[in-house]
């Protein structure tokens, strides 16, 4: 549906996108993710013909949209767009949404056919008289949803949409978005710098990074298989661990700090590597419980730090270098661990994931 080839987008001398490339199929939910300043919203804003790319195609059904001048209109029409601060006209709910058809000269039956399906969608059904700028954000950013979806798009694109609103009115937008893929087969483009609602929508996700995608994959290969060490620590790694492989016993490990890390896929020996170990995948146990089950990775060491996070604890252990697991609070308690405290971390080589350095 939507084709990157080598876009670039620069603003005086900042180059902010530079060389984007990718593919968005037809029908699937598409989530781009990165720090502020990444050149998300560029890139919604190129893809829409809000703004102009320094370098590089943009292709809508094999169209070139910044290319082919002529055939702008028509492609613009099969887009709907949705901003991070819903802008609203100061009139009633029923005319914000009707705009994008007055515009197509709909006539006066279609169009209140239209805006109350439209309503019905999002649920507001029974406010088309309501004036829109007293109703609340999460109502807001659903009427300009509704006025995005009344055109009935092949694309819709959303920028941060979520990104002001409370978490009630986050998760009925993120229904909204999975009920319109699933129902319309419309084809969903959406930035967020929130990684896990990317996890949660998207098919697959783009992690933008220094003007280029870093990484394309599905939520599993971008949450669990990162690409390099930059991509995991953006999408919540924290256990990234630098060494060398070394051969030992015809098998590869992996020496970091003067300890030996067995992983389940390594390169040859002498590269050096970066291994991404979640959290979740950690166990901790007392030093003198019983060991670890055979073939998993077991490391004595220290408590370093034990720190609150809601109803769970973030463990940090030094085994010379700092490896830290979330557990409950109970877990904690049960364990009887204190900062101080010798315990054994454990972990499947499976857990471990390597990525060479650059």
């Amino acid at each position: 549906m939507i084709e990157l080839e080598g876009v670039r987008k620069a603003f005086d001398s900042k180059e902010v996108l530079a060389g984007v490339t990718g593919r968005i199929e037809r029908g699937e939910i598409f989530a781009v993710i990165g720090p502020s300043g990444a050149g998300k919203s560029t890139l919604l804003r190129l893809i829409d013909l809000l703004d102009t790319p320094t370098g590089g195609a943009i292709r809508v059904r094999g169209t070139d949209i910044h290319a082919e001048t002529e055939r702008s209109l028509s492609i613009r029409r099969m887009m709907g767009m949705v901003f991070q601060k819903p802008a609203v006209f100061n009139t009633t709910v029923a005319e914000n949404i009707a705009v994008g058809l007055r515009f197509r000269r709909a006539r006066e039956a279609a169009i209140r056919e239209k805006v109350e399906e439209a309503l019905e969608m999002v649920g507001l059904a029974g406010y088309e008289e309501r004036r829109a700028r007293t109703l609340s954000g999460g109502e807001m950013q659903r009427v300009a949803l509704a006025r995005a979806m009344v055109i009935e798009p092949a694309i819709l694109l959303m920028d941060e949409p979520t990104a002001n609103l409370d978490p009630v009115s986050v998760a009925t937008i993120e229904d909204l978005v999975v009920r319109i893929n699933r129902d319309l087969g419309t084809t969903i483009l959406f930035s967020t710098h929130d990684m896990y609602q990317g996890q949660r929508l998207a098919h697959r996700i783009g992690v933008l990074m220094n003007g280029v995608f870093a990484q394309v994959g599905t939520p599993r290969e971008v949450f669990t298989i990162p690409a390099s060490r930059d991509v995991a620590r953006f999408v919540g790694i924290e256990n990234i661990v630098d060494g060398v492989v070394v051969g030992e016993n015809g098998n590869a490990v992996v020496v970091a700090g003067g300890v030996r890390i067995r992983a389940a896929a390594l390169p040859g020996p002498g590269e050096w590597v970066s291994l991404c170990i979640r959290s979740e995948d950690i166990r901790i146990s007392p030093a003198d419980a019983a060991m670890a089950a055979p073939g998993r990775n077991a490391l004595p060491g220290t408590v370093a730090s034990i720190v609150p996070r809601g109803p769970f604890s973030r463990v940090t252990v030094d085994c010379g270098f700092a490896l830290s697991s979330v557990l409950a609070w109970k877990v904690v308690d049960d364990l009887g661990i204190r900062e101080g405290s010798r315990v054994r971390v454990s972990f499947a080589p499976e857990s471990v994931h390597a990525v060479q350095q650059e």
